[in-house]
């Protein structure tokens, strides 16, 4: 496994997401790693009578071609410290199924994963999305517990070495 050829760190675009992938972005600069950036977008469910006011159709490109463009930019930002970086792109209803399928597809060695540490009722009624991976992927998972409080680093400010800038 090490070192890993391909680095996956999903992005949700959450300040948690981001302290993970600079994690990433410093490990795949170590060991010169590619980078797989993914984020989810949520299935829309079709509405039970056409509307002419909203369009399931149109309002998931819009979610997919922002979130390619904001990808799009991250990679553009990581990829000027040396990091090569492919991003993708999905629409699933079970986000950690669908980070599972995107890791095989793109023979991911190692994923980078944020999780805030839900605890509680909380995770025992909506589950974990890092928990899932953690249980299922077929390659090594690095968790990231990040606690609330904490605020992330924009991986911009990061050097091709991972320190700050």
């Amino acid at each position: 496994m090490l070192p890993p050829k391909v680095i996956m760190s999903p992005v949700d675009f959450s300040g948690h997401s981001e302290t993970a992938l600079n994690a990433a972005v410093e490990l795949a600069s170590c060991f010169r790693s590619e980078i797989c950036l993914v984020h989810v977008v949520p299935a829309i469910p079709k509405l039970p009578s056409p509307s002419k006011i909203f369009s399931e159709r149109e309002y998931e490109e819009q979610l997919h071609e922002d979130a390619q463009k904001r990808l799009d930019e991250l990679a553009k930002k990581i990829g000027k410290g040396g990091v090569v970086v492919k991003s993708v792109v999905a629409t699933a209803n079970d986000v950690s199924m669908e980070l599972l399928r995107a890791a095989e597809h793109n023979n991911v060695d190692l994923i980078v994963i944020a999780t805030h540490g839900m605890t509680g009722w909380r995770k025992l009624a909506f589950g974990s999305v890092a928990e899932k991976v953690v249980r299922l992927a077929t390659c090594p998972v690095l968790v990231m517990r990040i606690h609330a409080e904490e605020e992330a680093v924009d991986p911009v400010k990061r050097d091709s070495v991972g320190a700050s800038r």
